[in-house]
């Protein structure tokens, strides 16, 4: 097919343009896409992947809400120095968000306290008990005690996903 002078020159100052954008499919396989940012205010040792985090039900907007991440290991669920990081964000009432980077995809734990007093310590009552509001990752049931490692192990295969966690209070 002949193709006017003019068309062929419209049509050639196309040409880099359309290659540029075959390449960058066909290297990727896809349209390239955007490399995701962590929100501003994520805690933690800066990483590649983070999760986003929404505790619901807090009753107040006194002192912090802590984020605990643990790694894939029971024996260190919720023992003294068995955390990843503390991660801690200011507390509102209702609902609070907070960004918690984990070290690479992959399966953790989480748990949150409201900590009111801002003492950087879950309060126990005399007895024991929680003094302050918690939570856990895949908000088991604890009624009878303390959750298993189990029902709170949660999969992180990329950056950025959420996860919702109903607080629960004394």
């Amino acid at each position: 097919m002949i193709m006017p002078k003019g068309l062929r020159a419209l049509a050639a100052s196309f040409a880099p343009i359309a290659l540029a954008s075959a390449a960058l499919v066909t290297a990727t396989g896809t349209a390239a896409q955007s490399t995701p940012t962590p929100p501003p205010g994520c805690t933690g040792p800066a990483s590649q992947t983070w999760l986003n985090v929404v505790a619901e039900g807090l009753k107040n907007g006194e002192g912090l809400l802590a984020v605990t991440l643990y790694a894939d290991d029971s024996s260190k669920f919720l023992v003294k120095r068995g955390s990843l990081y503390v991660g801690r964000v200011n507390a509102q009432a209702g609902i609070t968000r907070a960004c918690i980077f984990v070290p690479k995809p992959g399966v953790y734990a989480l748990a949150l306290y409201h900590d009111e007093n801002a003492n950087r310590s879950f309060d126990r009552t005399g007895v024991g008990f929680p003094a302050e509001g918690f939570g856990f990752s895949n908000n088991p049931a604890t009624l009878a005690g303390l959750p298993t490692f189990k029902s709170v192990r949660l999969n992180v295969p990329k950056a950025g996903l959420t996860t919702r966690i109903q607080m629960k209070y004394p």
